[in-house]
Protein backbone atom coordinates (compact mmCIF):
# COMPACT_ATOMS: atom_id res chain seq x y z
CA UNK A 1 0.00 0.00 0.00
CA UNK A 2 1.60 3.59 -1.21
CA UNK A 3 1.51 6.08 1.53
CA UNK A 4 2.87 9.56 1.55
CA UNK A 5 2.74 11.66 4.46
CA UNK A 6 3.86 15.50 3.86
CA UNK A 7 5.22 17.59 6.76
CA UNK A 8 6.90 21.39 7.01
CA UNK A 9 4.31 23.53 6.28
CA UNK A 10 3.17 26.40 8.72
CA UNK A 11 2.73 29.94 8.81
CA UNK A 12 5.50 32.59 7.66
CA UNK A 13 6.10 36.11 6.81
CA UNK A 14 7.01 37.25 3.41
CA UNK A 15 10.41 36.57 2.48
CA UNK A 16 10.91 33.90 4.92
CA UNK A 17 11.63 29.99 3.87
CA UNK A 18 10.48 26.63 4.48
CA UNK A 19 11.12 23.32 3.56
CA UNK A 20 8.33 20.96 3.01
CA UNK A 21 9.28 16.79 3.59
CA UNK A 22 7.47 13.90 1.63
CA UNK A 23 7.77 10.49 3.46
CA UNK A 24 6.83 7.89 1.26
CA UNK A 25 5.91 4.38 1.91
CA UNK A 26 5.12 0.97 -0.16
CA UNK A 27 7.08 2.97 -3.13
CA UNK A 28 10.47 4.23 -3.83
CA UNK A 29 11.05 7.81 -5.26
CA UNK A 30 14.04 6.85 -6.60
CA UNK A 31 12.19 4.80 -9.38
CA UNK A 32 8.91 6.88 -10.18
CA UNK A 33 8.58 10.60 -11.15
CA UNK A 34 7.57 12.43 -8.02
CA UNK A 35 7.32 16.34 -7.15
CA UNK A 36 4.97 18.62 -5.94
CA UNK A 37 1.65 20.63 -6.67
CA UNK A 38 -0.29 23.51 -4.98
CA UNK A 39 -4.00 24.69 -4.69
CA UNK A 40 -4.52 27.93 -3.67
CA UNK A 41 -8.44 28.63 -2.69
CA UNK A 42 -10.41 29.13 -5.70
CA UNK A 43 -7.77 27.90 -7.95
CA UNK A 44 -6.89 24.87 -9.78
CA UNK A 45 -3.89 22.33 -8.66
CA UNK A 46 -0.63 23.45 -10.34
CA UNK A 47 2.43 21.58 -10.72
CA UNK A 48 5.28 23.14 -8.54
CA UNK A 49 8.08 20.90 -9.20
CA UNK A 50 8.36 17.47 -10.49
CA UNK A 51 11.40 15.49 -10.64
CA UNK A 52 12.50 12.31 -12.55
CA UNK A 53 14.74 9.29 -11.65
CA UNK A 54 18.48 10.51 -12.40
CA UNK A 55 17.56 14.29 -10.78
CA UNK A 56 16.14 16.02 -13.38
CA UNK A 57 13.92 18.47 -12.02
CA UNK A 58 11.17 20.84 -13.79
CA UNK A 59 10.55 23.74 -11.70
CA UNK A 60 7.49 26.33 -12.20
CA UNK A 61 8.21 29.51 -14.01
CA UNK A 62 6.07 31.16 -11.13
CA UNK A 63 8.47 29.90 -7.97
CA UNK A 64 11.75 29.13 -10.31
CA UNK A 65 15.08 30.77 -8.52
CA UNK A 66 13.19 30.45 -5.45
CA UNK A 67 12.07 27.02 -5.08
CA UNK A 68 14.01 24.07 -5.06
CA UNK A 69 13.28 20.44 -5.24
CA UNK A 70 15.15 17.13 -4.03
CA UNK A 71 15.13 13.89 -3.11
CA UNK A 72 17.09 11.60 -0.26
CA UNK A 73 17.13 8.24 -1.50
CA UNK A 74 18.85 6.30 1.26
CA UNK A 75 15.77 7.93 3.62
CA UNK A 76 12.93 7.62 0.71
CA UNK A 77 12.08 11.39 1.47
CA UNK A 78 11.27 14.03 -1.33
CA UNK A 79 12.06 17.95 -0.45
CA UNK A 80 10.96 21.19 -1.38
CA UNK A 81 13.03 24.01 0.16
CA UNK A 82 10.93 27.23 -0.58
CA UNK A 83 12.78 30.48 -0.21
CA UNK A 84 11.75 34.30 -0.59
CA UNK A 85 8.19 33.46 0.19
CA UNK A 86 5.69 35.71 -1.18
CA UNK A 87 1.49 35.83 -0.19
CA UNK A 88 0.83 34.23 -3.16
CA UNK A 89 2.58 31.49 -2.72
CA UNK A 90 -0.17 30.63 -0.11
CA UNK A 91 -1.94 27.14 -0.73
CA UNK A 92 -2.20 23.51 0.20
CA UNK A 93 1.06 21.66 -0.90
CA UNK A 94 0.82 18.09 -1.91
CA UNK A 95 3.66 15.54 -2.99
CA UNK A 96 2.93 13.27 -5.28
CA UNK A 97 4.76 9.79 -6.72
CA UNK A 98 3.78 8.47 -10.31
CA UNK A 99 3.48 4.56 -11.18
CA UNK A 100 2.57 3.63 -14.70
CA UNK A 101 -1.58 4.57 -14.96
CA UNK A 102 -1.89 5.31 -11.00
CA UNK A 103 -0.46 8.82 -9.55
CA UNK A 104 -0.60 8.82 -5.44
CA UNK A 105 -1.23 11.93 -3.45
CA UNK A 106 -0.37 12.77 -0.05
CA UNK A 107 -2.66 14.50 2.00
CA UNK A 108 -1.35 17.98 1.65
CA UNK A 109 0.05 20.41 3.92
CA UNK A 110 -1.12 24.18 4.50
CA UNK A 111 1.60 27.12 3.68
CA UNK A 112 0.55 30.44 4.45
CA UNK A 113 2.60 33.67 3.54
CA UNK A 114 1.67 36.60 5.38
CA UNK A 115 3.20 39.50 7.83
Amino acid sequence: QVQLVESGGGLVQPGGSLRLSCAASGIMFSIYPAGWYRQAPGKQRELVAGIISGGSANIADSVKGRFTISQDNAKNMLYLQMNSLKPEDTAVYYCYVDRPLTRYWGQGTQVTVSS
